[in-house]
């Protein structure tokens, strides 16, 4: 009988995301402080002897432009094994739209593989392979609340934040990371300007209150100038009764935190108003939760 099973691929959000400095590799120094959250895709696995995948969106590219066929080229490459899978995604995380989808998908693609595979590896072995793939990969191997330094490849599990009423907007705009980026103008990496900004962003992280923290991501001045759109969604969330709001990643969803279900659930209808906005209520995973259903 052929093996097949389901795994959800599940987004986060940037409870906070601060940028220390340019490096000398052309990557952003980053200290940020990740969360699952349960708005998921779902990656369904199938023994075949060659690799395929399908997807439920057709603007999903299922060539070697996606990081799903990219994960599984280079765990065929570390062990050496030639087994095949058809893999298919079905797809519900707005992408682009700094909530991880396609991260999050390779690192799924790179446990339910595993698992399919019957391959003899461990945390560390795929913690490797997910750097290589791109910076966020390698927190959705994970899950919960952690601490991203290095070019966010670098997990420090935090102590759990907690929040049962979010709403994630994301308005119909694609913002490029590589131009938020870019227009954040960060200087030079000094080891005195990372050392203090880390310093700081650890303090903060480790005291983390969504409710009442200030949400800082440098990112949000840059992308509000050149998307305003994105800027009108964060306001509009607060003027609904959000109690704190913050752009994720590099846009551009926005998360709002609420008091009660019933505020949500307000805010929510108030938005039907935008018909190009997407909305998501949803709550933080915990790790310990996340490494349940992905059964690591």
């Amino acid at each position: 009988m052929s093996t097949r099973f389901l795994l959800p691929s599940f987004a986060k959000i940037n409870w906070t995301l601060r940028i220390a400095g340019k490096r000398k590799d052309g990557f952003h120094e980053l200290c940020t402080v990740f969360q699952t959250v349960s708005l998921h895709d779902t990656l369904t696995f199938s023994e075949s002897e060659g690799l395929s995948l399908t997807c439920d969106d057709d603007l999903v590219p299922n060539g070697e432009n996606n990081l799903i066929i990219k994960a599984a080229g280079l765990l065929q490459n570390l062990t050496g094994l030639n087994k095949g899978a058809e893999i298919h995604l079905e797809k519900r995380i707005p992408s682009p739209g700094g909530l991880g989808g396609g991260s999050s998908n390779a690192a799924v693609a790179l446990i339910g593989l595993t698992r399919l595979w019957d391959a003899d590896l461990t945390e560390e072995d795929l913690v490797s392979v997910a750097a290589e793939i791109g910076s966020d990969v390698s927190f959705f191997l994970h899950g919960g609340t952690a601490l991203g330094t290095g070019r966010g490849e670098v997990i420090e599990p935090l102590p759990e934040v907690t929040a049962d009423y979010l709403l994630i907007v994301t308005p119909d705009v694609a913002v490029s990371t590589r131009d938020a980026f870019e227009a954040f103008h960060a200087p030079d990496l000094t080891k005195s300007t990372s050392d203090n900004i880390l310093r700081d962003c650890r303090l903060e992280a480790e005291s983390l209150d969504p409710r009442h923290s200030a949400l800082t991501n440098d990112l949000e001045a840059s992308v509000f100038s050149s998307y305003p759109e994105v800027k009108r969604v964060k306001d509009t969330l607060l003027e609904l009764g959000a109690v704190n709001a913050a752009m994720s990643g590099s846009g551009a969803s926005v998360f709002a935190i609420f008091d009660k279900t019933e505020t949500r659930q307000t805010a929510e209808k108030a938005l039907d108003r935008e018909s190009t906005w997407r909305k998501f209520a949803v709550s933080t995973v915990s790790r310990s939760q996340y490494r349940e259903v992905l059964h690591l």
